[in-house]
């Protein structure tokens, strides 16, 4: 066996090697990614929490008494207006009818007597053979039928609009929900608990609050200012993340401000084709106040924290070493943030290879491909 002072000198060369090997390592730069940028002008935007309505809302109620006999629609179906929606049992509403047309007729047939009799009088007082107060009296007697008939003829009406109750109709085409009774219960007029409600959710509405500051600014004009040229709609951020397809406008402002908060409502409309968005839905509402000028989109990856939490962006200068800016954000974008100053025009800024290298150092910068840019966006 080799004593352990022999290998001394084999283990001494072995870490001289290794040293060696080391510090030639550490003179070659060391590869990093960057991205080139270059100003841009960014429409900065304004993310406020909303509430999606309904458009349109109808609760169906019966406006007779009565037993329901049929449901004839299919819950969460799309229902057109005037479709029937539930029958009642219409015997006694029919028997009323009934009563009602033999009330026109006995009135007709009085009517017809009366009007005889009148006619019947004029002649015998022209002949000075009945009294003048015959004549009145028969006069009054036809008017008073006349009266009867048409009181006769607004009970058959009334009647008849009952009966047309009893097929309880839908007041607005939408989408009608969950019903709320069944075949066999009792319905009242006008009663409390609707039998369904019915809700028009293409369009939808978006009703979010914005400070009553902000609305000064709108209605002034100012803001229309800022978005000159700008893309002047609203986008809409869905609960789980994504993005909504559809984009809509400003539609109204409540003329009121509320007195506890300080706040305005404002209604947004959003096409809804494919039933996307439900009435009580909360959604991410994207607002555009203003345009920024001469701003650079920097990846997120690209912006680091120093030691007190500031953005900082570490930006390959033109001997490619490395130096740290301190960066001032606007807000974020998407994988970007907006940047409005720290940075020059054709900066390179390192993406990828912080933990090889450090400040100051000399690198091998190679820029990210444009395909690299997409799936940094998709992530």
């Amino acid at each position: 066996m080799l004593s352990f002072s022999r290998l001394l000198p084999a283990i001494a060369l072995l870490f001289a090697a290794t040293l060696q090997g080391m510090a030639q390592q550490s003179d070659q730069p060391v590869p990093v990614t960057v991205v080139t940028l270059q100003p841009q002008t960014v429409t900065l935007t304004s993310t406020l929490p909303g509430r999606v309505a309904a458009s349109a809302e109808a609760e169906v109620r019966p406006q007779v008494n009565g037993i329901i006999t049929e449901r004839l629609f299919e819950e969460g179906a799309h229902v057109k207006a005037n479709d029937p929606l539930y029958r009642i049992d219409a015997a006694s509403y029919e028997a009323a009818v009934q009563q009602a047309r033999a009330s026109v007729a006995q009135a007709e047939a009085q009517l017809g007597a009366a009007r005889r009799e009148a006619a019947r009088l004029v002649e015998l007082q022209a002949r000075n053979v009945a009294s003048e107060q015959a004549l009145d009296e028969a006069q009054a007697a036809r008017d008073s039928a006349e009266a009867a008939l048409e009181l006769a003829h607004a009970q058959l009406n009334a009647a008849e609009i009952e009966l047309s109750h009893t097929t309880i109709r839908a007041r607005l085409s939408g989408r009608i929900g969950l019903s709320q009774t069944s075949p066999g219960a009792l319905v009242t007029a006008s009663q409390a608990q609707p039998l369904a409600v019915i809700r028009d959710i293409d369009p939808v509405h978006v009703d979010v609050t914005q400070s009553a500051a902000d609305l000064l600014r709108w209605r002034r004009g100012e803001t229309e200012e800022n978005l000159a040229g700008a893309d002047g709609t609203v986008r809409l951020t869905l609960a789980d993340g994504s993005e909504y397809s559809e984009t809509g406008r400003l539609q109204a402002a409540e003329p009121n401000v509320n007195p506890q908060t300080g706040v305005v409502t404002l209604r947004m409309q959003f096409a809804n084709p494919n039933a996307l968005l439900l009435p009580g839905m909360y959604v991410q509402v994207n607002m555009p106040v203003e345009v920024a000028d001469n701003v650079f989109l920097v990846p997120h990856e690209g912006v680091v924290r120093d030691r007190r939490g500031r953005p900082v962006a570490w930006v390959v200068n033109a001997n490619n070493v490395i130096e740290e800016r301190a960066l001032s954000i606007l807000q974020d974008r998407a994988s970007d943030w907006v940047v409005d100053s720290g940075l020059e025009p054709g900066d390179r800024i390192v993406v990828a290879g912080f933990q090889k290298t450090a400040p100051g150092a000399t690198v091998a910068p190679e820029e990210r491909a444009a395909s690299d840019d997409g799936a940094a966006s998709e992530q």
